[in-house]
């Protein structure tokens, strides 16, 4: 682990829209630029942000940037599996709604279904349900939406390890620490750190602005960004907004834990700068909502995961 202090690269490039061959060529330098290598044979987790099937072309990170990375990690002869657990449904569902199903088809890819569960201890007490899928492999290769969200203001790269909790197991930890931000926050960075290693690259080219991490707007952000550290990479989106800790709940916990990447000084710029991208309209929650679930709301979501599961997510548009 790279030490506090210690410089740390993020990758910024423009990238106006998902079309190829440009797509996947920025994408290819970003991941090769960044660090992201794995060896041939290499058992390799491409874990994209499947949040929920309605809203899903822009809710989800984008099919064409799942296929992306995909190839690349194929081109190096990494074994590849996609995998993700969404608040609603499946990970099959929630794909096939946002066209990564489509996209992938003809690949030697895998669906991990994220259905085995193996439990981890937290420091504050209690136990997480994670995917053996994703504690399984060799290495991650997180791949988060840029968008707002109501409750912790941004969702971004260290946010998008929380779908590795499966299925009710995500509603139940709002239930349960949702009353404290801090243990909260606390919960994803431990999450995090128990997985395997972990390589972000973000889909900002449209990102979701005003609320989120569902019902939001598109906003035209024409951003790809890479880097080993999600901690860092989410430090300089910050940046952008010219944030404070105190505005971000995950950023306000790496802080106080001294996490590599989590002081904006540490961070260096290879390619463009986040002076290079003008977000002005770019509109975050102005307040956050309550993380506490209700048992009411727990039920409720229960009750509507197994009613897109047995109709395979018709009508969840």
């Amino acid at each position: 682990m790279t030490a506090p202090g210690a410089a740390i690269r993020v990758y910024f490039e423009r990238q106006d829209d998902y079309r190829e061959p440009g797509l996947g060529r920025v994408v290819g330098e970003l991941l090769a630029a960044s660090g992201f290598a794995p060896a041939p044979g290499t058992k390799a987790l491409i874990k994209p942000n499947l949040v929920a099937p309605y809203n899903a072309s822009l809710a989800c990170t984008d099919a064409a940037v799942v296929r992306a990375a995909c190839v690349y990690a194929l081109d190096l002869g990494a074994k590849v599996s996609v995998g993700d657990s969404p608040a609603f449904a499946t990970g099959k569902i929630v794909a096939g709604r946002a066209g990564i199903a489509a996209a992938l088809k003809g690949l030697p890819v895998e669906f991990a279904g994220f259905r085995r569960v193996t439990r981890i201890p937290l420091p504050h007490g209690g136990h997480a349900g994670v995917a053996a899928d994703a504690l399984e492999t060799d290495l991650i290769l997180n791949l988060p939406k840029f968008k707002a969200h109501g409750q912790m203001r941004l969702t971004l790269g260290v946010k998008n390890h929380f779908g590795c909790l499966v299925g009710f197991r995500k509603a139940l930890a709002h239930r349960v620490h949702g009353d404290c931000m801090e243990r909260f926050a606390s919960l994803i960075l431990e999450l995090m750190r128990a997985l395997p290693p972990s390589h972000t690259l973000l889909d900002g080219i449209t990102a979701m602005h005003i609320t989120g991490p569902a019902g939001g707007k598109a906003y035209p952000a024409r951003l790809l960004a890479a880097s080993a550290s999600a901690v860092a990479l989410d430090t300089a989106v910050y940046g952008l907004f010219a944030l404070a800790p105190a505005d971000v709940p995950l950023w306000r916990e790496a802080q106080r834990r001294n996490l590599p990447g989590a002081a904006p000084g540490e961070l260096v710029f290879p390619r463009k700068t986040p002076a290079d991208f003008d977000l002005s309209g770019f509109v975050l929650p102005s307040e956050l909502s309550a993380l506490t679930f209700s048992p009411g709301r727990l039920i409720k979501g229960r009750l509507k995961s197994l009613y897109l599961r047995l109709t395979g997510g018709e009508g969840a548009g």
